[in-house]
């Protein structure tokens, strides 16, 4: 059932709803939600306190989902990520403002932007990483695969939004065997916590085989790191822990390779490395 509104009572009682439920800066967390589902802008917002709108169920559903520490992504199906707004679902992991320096480093990397390139992605989740590549690069083709089902879903979705179903192929199945051909450059964000880790209460909502890597974490980069070494992949651009520089340099240590790079995250943490074969 549809009902009106005053503007400014409604985002009273939204705040109260969500201060009562502890989520930080309530306040903000309305008007977000205000903004998201009736699709209006802060200008509007502030210039419209004494107006009238009509709210439905839906809407009270949002502020009950967000009073429960759901993702605010997850509710409203999107999320912004190198200044794109892309749609997310709980099937893959929301992306992190982090992993575009990932995107960065992969195109700090490759000097011809022109080039034909076939570049793999392992774990695509939501396809954010593949898809903003592709933008830059408009000659490269993508091979992204995923275990889980439900991210292909959502990376399909946003393939298709983009327009970029002829040169990002999905494919189901662990890390690199879905990929027998050669491939010139692989790219990854995978699951790097160690399943111990203590992690906020938000994360709970998340795909949890995006989360975390083994026991101590950092499993899975070291299958990626065997199959790049063993299939003489020329670049590997991947995300890490913060933690785990020391880990993946002792792992190569006797290992056969060009070189070994590490960047840094936004909070001057060590966030990546690329390897050069």
């Amino acid at each position: 059932m549809r009902r009106q509104h005053r503007v400014k009572e409604l985002l009273q009682s939204t705040k109260e709803q969500l201060s009562s439920a502890g989520i930080p800066n309530p306040a903000r967390e309305a008007q977000l939600l205000f903004c998201a589902y009736f699709n209006k802008d802060e200008l509007w917002l502030i210039t419209n306190q004494e107006s009238f709108i009509e709210a439905d169920e839906t809407f009270f559903s949002w502020v009950e989902r967000r009073a429960k520490n759901e993702p605010f992504e997850y509710i409203t199906n999107r999320v912004s990520f190198y200044s794109e707004e892309f749609y997310i679902d709980k099937g893959a992991l929301i992306p992190r403002p982090e992993t575009e320096l990932l995107i960065d480093e992969v195109l700090k990397n490759i000097e011809d932007k022109n080039a034909a390139l076939r570049i793999a992605e392992v774990g695509v989740g939501s396809g954010i990483i593949s898809i903003m590549l592709a933008k830059f690069l408009p000659n490269a083709e993508f091979i992204a695969v995923d275990i889980s089902k439900e991210a292909l879903r959502v990376a399909s979705k946003n393939i298709e939004r983009f327009g970029l179903r002829e040169r990002i192929e999905l494919r189901e199945g662990s890390l690199l065997e879905p990929v027998r051909e050669s491939i010139d450059y692989l790219v990854s964000n995978p699951p790097y916590i160690a399943l111990d880790a203590p992690l906020e209460s938000n994360l709970s909502y998340e795909p949890q085989n995006a989360l975390f890597g083994g026991h101590i974490g950092d499993e899975i980069i070291k299958e990626l790191l065997d199959a790049v070494l063993s299939r003489e992949i020329k670049f590997f651009s991947c995300e890490m822990g913060y933690d785990q520089q020391d880990k993946i340099r002792n792992y190569l240590k006797d290992k056969k390779y060009k070189s070994l790079s590490f960047y840094k995250d936004y909070s001057d943490f060590d966030r990546g490395f690329t390897l050069k074969v």
